[in-house]
């Protein structure tokens, strides 16, 4: 298997292309518009097809740039059921396995940081998108988002995990790649709660900036960034 995680440092944005070294065939996760020649560059050094791209959720501080490799590459685009963006190709319900030659990549729908959100386990690496961060977890206060729904996809979801599997979020501001789900639940400072209501106290009180291009990122990515 092939594996990479690329950074977009304007955004904080880790997109990951995953690929089967067998057949070739590549799908990335999370592409950041900006970055779409490089991610092209990369998947032709390396010989591969890209056919599919995935969506955590509609990002809120960044463009997606899932049409764009669309349109590029002919590839499918996938996000989960719920989401808003009618452009999408395939939406994929919760527990659904995506394929890839012979890798088999599980949905998980993990709500809370917005209703769409989604997760993806393959193997013994979580690829978490906003909703478990290294040392953090997404915010809950635009696109539907829900603390106690956030809560529940966390504790009851993705914390019941082997603590050995492999965290990989969309985003991390402090430099730090992977983590692991047991690392997580020892020191991550937002997981230290012994209830829904004292982790929704915790979320209420953030008191977080709005992201400055939000409005705009929100309307693009239902278009998938076209």
């Amino acid at each position: 298997m092939i594996f990479k995680q690329v950074f977009d440092q304007k955004s904080s944005t880790y997109t990951y292309i995953i690929a089967s070294s067998e057949g070739r065939e590549a799908l990335i996760i999370d592409p950041v518009l900006d970055n779409v020649e490089d991610y092209i560059k990369i998947l032709n050094q390396l010989n591969l097809r890209l056919v599919k791209v995935i969506d955590t959720h509609i990002h809120a501080d960044h463009v997606t740039g899932a049409g764009k490799l669309r349109d590029k590459t002919k590839c499918a685009t996938i996000m989960g059921e719920h989401t808003p963006a009618d452009a999408v190709d395939i939406k994929v319900k919760d527990e659904e396995i995506i394929k890839l030659d012979h890798i088999k990549i599980k949905a998980i729908h993990t709500p809370g940081h917005t209703s769409d959100s989604f997760s993806f386990l393959m193997d013994n690496s979580l690829f978490s998108g906003d909703t478990l961060l290294i040392n953090g977890t997404g915010r809950t206060d635009f696109q539907n988002g829900s603390s106690a729904d956030a809560y529940n996809s966390i504790f009851n979801k993705l914390l019941k995990l082997p603590d050995e599997t492999l965290l990989y979020p969309a985003h991390d501001y402090k430099g730090e790649k992977v983590s692991t789900i047991g690392k997580e639940k020892k020191s991550n400072p937002r997981l230290q709660v012994s209830n829904v209501n004292e982790y929704i106290d915790i979320m209420n009180n953030l008191n977080l900036k709005k992201p400055s291009a939000i409005d705009y990122n929100v309307a693009s990515n239902l278009k998938l960034g076209c």
